[in-house]
């Protein structure tokens, strides 16, 4: 799907405060990174909404300053301590803070347009990216984190993970996507696969618009792109039609 035109844009409405992201990391340095470009970048500098990036072990203990441990019971790699990450978890939640607590695990739910949209009314987030062989489970617990993936494949650690969370979250932001882009029609938002697009040239390598995208019957134009949605939703995703056709016949 093509990004929304940065020049135009919307002023936001009722937005009193911005949305807030809290990211707990081994690695803060990689933060903003692609979040400072583009529509995100421009959000945050007109701060549409702000991002805090925590350096976990700012918050261990001891001489060596560990943040992590063998495993209980034995096995490969290290596991993050849960004292440790505790202690950050507190250090960025506030009184009153009801944000939700998110460990980006792909152990997790998988992410999906409608979390996304549930995470943009919460006005803010606290995302918690993992590393090594996991998390302490006790501290999943009494921290209550939401575990969150974003496919099933092992990345190095969960900081990607939370850049795609966030991307996707600030796009629906008032003011971030502007006049032109409602986002209605993208993929997901309907519960299908976007339609395929078109621009100029007309005639491109012996390839041609299709002839009803230069009608100018609207009503033709919509029924075309809505059937080829279905279509590329049928062939691609069987999975988001049979629960697209499912919501239809109820």
């Amino acid at each position: 799907m093509s990004e929304a035109n940065p020049f135009e844009k919307d002023e936001p409405e009722g937005l009193k405060t911005p949305w807030r992201a809290s990211v707990l990391t081994l690695y803060p340095d990689m933060f903003p990174g692609p979040l400072g470009t583009s529509l995100a970048g421009r959000a945050l500098e007109n701060e549409i909404w702000s991002l805090e990036a925590v350096h976990i072990r700012d918050f261990a203990e001891g001489k060596h300053r560990n943040v992590d441990d063998t495993p209980a019971g034995g096995g490969a790699g290290m596991v993050l301590r849960p004292d440790v990450v505790s202690r950050a978890i507190d250090h960025v939640t506030g009184e009153g803070d009801t944000r939700p607590r998110i460990l980006l695990s792909p152990r997790g739910k998988a992410l999906t347009q409608e979390k996304v949209h549930q995470l943009k009314e919460a006005g803010g987030v606290i995302l918690l990216c993992g590393r090594f062989e996991g998390v302490d489970q006790r501290v999943i617990d009494g921290r209550e984190l939401e575990e969150i993936s974003i496919g099933d494949y092992i990345l190095s650690g969960g900081e990607l993970g939370a850049m795609v969370l966030m991307d996707a979250v600030v796009r629906l932001l008032p003011g971030v996507m502007g006049k032109i882009a409602s986002g209605e029609e993208e993929s997901f938002e309907s519960g299908l696969l976007e339609y395929p697009h078109y621009t100029r040239p007309t005639e491109w390598e012996g390839r041609e618009i299709p002839e009803i995208l230069t009608s100018g019957h609207h009503g033709k134009i919509a029924e075309w792109r809505q059937k080829k949605a279905i279509e590329l939703t049928k062939e691609r995703r069987p999975d988001l039609y049979e629960s697209w056709l499912a919501k239809r016949e109820s």
